[in-house]
Parts: C-alpha cells; structure tokens; sequence
C-alpha cells in the first residue's frame, strides 16, 4: 500500500440524506459519527448539511439542484472535499466530482481510508489492500486522478496510482494475489487454533471504541493499543488468561464494529473475524455512557448475523460506567439487561464481578469422569495430570482409578488415550 503523508489539514463538508422515515435526532447522531469519522482521518469539519428526501437521486444522490446549491457553499467556503454518509454509486460520484469540482468521498471510502492508516500487521494491510482495490474497481473515472502519488489527503492513502491510466486487468491480478496471501495466512491461524482446543475461548466483540482494547489489558495485562479514537486497533490478539488455579481460558479481542460497516471489509477481514467464528462466548461490550447505545448493540449483533455468530453464547458488558452522568441508566440496564455486567476498564470497577462470570462460563465447559488404568501405566497417568484437574486416585490389586474434572474436549482425549484410540 502506498501511504501519502499530509500536513495540510482538509476542510471538509458532510452531507447526509433524510428519507423522512427516520427521526432528525438520529440522522444529526450519524453525522456527528461521520465528523469523528472524518476527524479521525484528518479531516475538519467546516459544515454538516442534511437533505430532505424521499430516496437518493440516481444521479446525484441529494438531486441537481441541491448538488448546484452546494458548489456556491463549497467554493466560498473554501471546501477541499464532501463525505457523504452513505455510498454512492460510480455515476453519483462522477456527476457530484464534475458538478462540485472537489474531491466525493463516502462512507466506504472514508472508513477504508481509516483502516489504511491504522494497518501495522502484514495480516491487516493485506485486507486493507484487498478491499481497498475491490472498493476502487468499479470506481476507475478521469475524476479520480487526485488519486495520483503527487496528491494527498483523505482517501488518497492506499493503493492510489493514477485512476485513468490504471487498467482493471492489473487491479484484477493484484486482488488474485491478495486474495492467495490470505488464504495463506488463513491456514496458519487455522493451524494456530488447533493448538486451542483445550481452553474456552472467548472473544471481545463491539462498536467502535467502546474501550475493548482497554479492557483487554485489564484482564490480561497484554499491552494492546488502546486510544480514544475510532478503530485504533485492526489485528485481533490472544491471550491466555489465567482466572484461577483450575480456570484457564484464551481471550481475543477483534477489530471494531460500526454502523454501514463496507461490505468489502467484512469480506477481506474473515480471517480475522474467525475468531469471534470460533469462539465459545462472546463478550459483547458497549459504551454505557453513549446516549446512542442501543443503536450500537442493534448494529452488532446484526454484524454478529451477518458472520454466522449470533447464535453462541453472548454476554453484554457495560463499560465505562466511571464517566457516566446519567446515573438513572443503571437502574434501566439492570431492569432491561438482567444478565449484563456493569463496569469500568479504565478504574477497574466490578471487573471481580466479570472475572466471576468468566469462571461461572468455564465451570460450566467442564466434566468430571474416571478412567481406570494398570498399575504400570505411569506415562498416562501424568499426561491425565498435566490435562486435568485430578480429583482422587484409587487403588486396587491391579488398577489406579484415577477421578478428574477438565473441559469436554480434553475429557474425550483422555478417554481414546486409555483405551488405545
């Protein structure tokens, strides 16, 4: 990928469509989402606008006429570019770029511009790349030639090159390419987690920063980039954390969701998101102090559907309860989400509450069973003791009958040892 350093700080106009079916206070909720959004790319803020209408324009998404209206806005305003809050298709983009004479950028496109800056690992910028070119593939117009190296900003970071001189055939065998590097990189994670059979598996999963990351370090003591910002991490981390002496589980924590999250991405991040595929429980953590949050877990767990998740095991943990001004919202969290567990990462508040939950979870994973073996058998006998907890060992003239608790898959291990499977 070819990252482009800028100094010069875009002035940026947001736009957003009202259909008239969805409330004034939620569409000004999404572009103030947008405006971090923009904000975390580097963009500032200049003006918001939103647009009455029934549907989007097929030509121009919020119609000619509002598209001439804005180009007298955006040039006395000294606007560098437009984000629109939903994605727009290929002629909308070249009709609003040749109306407006200024760099369209949507939602896709800025969160992928997002995802390129916060790429570190070979794993994530492979993605990034893969889903950046498919985004562009259809996207290839003479307007686009900001995309050259020469130029900068949002939007320009990633795969760029020139637009109209670039030809589909190679973008088409770049993905190819891409698309073989991950599946590479899919079988070593599928190799790494044949390892984990023998712990519970539990993945942190939830909007955008609702302080996942954080979090994670708490339980784990990992230090894992943990900022106030939009998808501040992309690659997924495991630990092993130790509840107790008997309770061992491995805990992940995975990339940020977010509302309208590309399609593209999802697809180039399965890697990525088969650990929240395989995990046992899920831990879904939400910003109790968000006025929105609702929303956010309505957009989760739709992207929990849309993975094939949303059916395990799911656990609601509040967090940031140490910020929280509205102190009412306890009390409607206890009544409304009986099973959530209400905490702050950053103070340490109630996570021995969390911790106990996380044993509850894995007492519940285990078994207790007995094998019988000969009395010579001394190398199986401390394989069952490095596997399982052994809770008693008998003796009689010609056999150690040995009791032990560990988890389900272990136990069918120990089993097929004994009897020569």
């Amino acid at each position: 990928m070819i990252e482009i350093s800028q100094k010069k700080i875009e002035r940026a106009l947001l736009v957003a469509l009202n259909s008239r079916s969805i409330d004034d206070e939620i569409v000004s909720e999404h572009l103030s989402e947008l405006e971090e959004l923009a904000s975390t790319a580097g963009a500032e803020t200049i003006m918001k606008i939103i647009q009455s209408k029934n549907s989007p324009d097929p030509a121009f998404y919020i119609g000619k006429g509002k598209a001439e209206e804005l180009a007298a806005i955006v040039e006395s305003s000294q606007i560098d570019v437009i984000i629109f809050d939903d994605d727009l298709s290929p002629t909308q983009v070249r009709n609003l770029e040749r109306t407006l004479n200024r760099k369209i950028i949507d939602r896709s496109g800025l969160i992928l511009d997002i995802f390129v800056s916060r790429a570190k690992s070979r794993e994530a910028k492979t993605q990034v790349e893969l889903a950046q070119l498919q985004y562009m593939l259809t996207r290839l117009t003479r307007a686009w030639t900001h995309l050259s190296k020469q130029y900068g900003g949002i939007g320009t970071k990633g795969p760029g090159e020139t637009q109209i001189e670039t030809d589909r055939r190679i973008i088409r065998n770049r993905i190819s390419h891409l698309k073989e590097n991950l599946k590479r990189i899919e079988l070593q994670r599928n190799t790494q987690r044949q390892g984990r059979k023998d712990f519970l598996k539990i993945c942190l999963v939830g909007y955008t920063n609702v302080g996942k990351s954080t979090l994670f370090n708490r339980l784990t003591e990992a230090e894992v980039l943990a900022e106030d910002k939009l998808f501040a991490t992309l690659d997924s981390t495991t630990r092993i954390l130790n509840l107790d002496k008997s309770h061992n589980i491995l805990l992940s924590d995975t990339v940020g969701f977010i509302r309208k999250l590309p399609a593209n991405l999802i697809a180039s991040f399965k890697s990525t998101l088969d650990e929240v595929r395989d995990a046992d429980v899920i831990l879904h953590i939400i910003d109790i102090s968000d006025p929105y949050f609702e929303e956010h877990i309505k957009v989760v767990e739709e992207t929990l559907k849309e993975i094939g998740s949303d059916k395990k095991t799911i656990v609601k943990v509040f967090n940031k309860i140490d910020i929280l001004s509205d102190r009412d919202k306890i009390g409607y969290i206890k009544n409304n989400y009986k099973e959530g567990i209400i905490v702050s990462a950053e103070k340490g508040i109630n996570i021995p509450a969390l911790l106990d939950k996380l044993i509850e979870m894995s007492e519940n994973t285990f078994v207790e069973d007995k094998v019988a073996l000969n009395l010579d058998d001394s190398k199986t006998a401390a394989k069952i003791h490095s596997m399982a907890e052994v809770l008693s060992t008998k003796y009689d003239d010609d056999k150690i009958h040995v009791r032990y608790k560990t988890n389900r898959h272990n136990s069918e291990k120990i089993k097929k040892m004994v009897n020569g499977g």
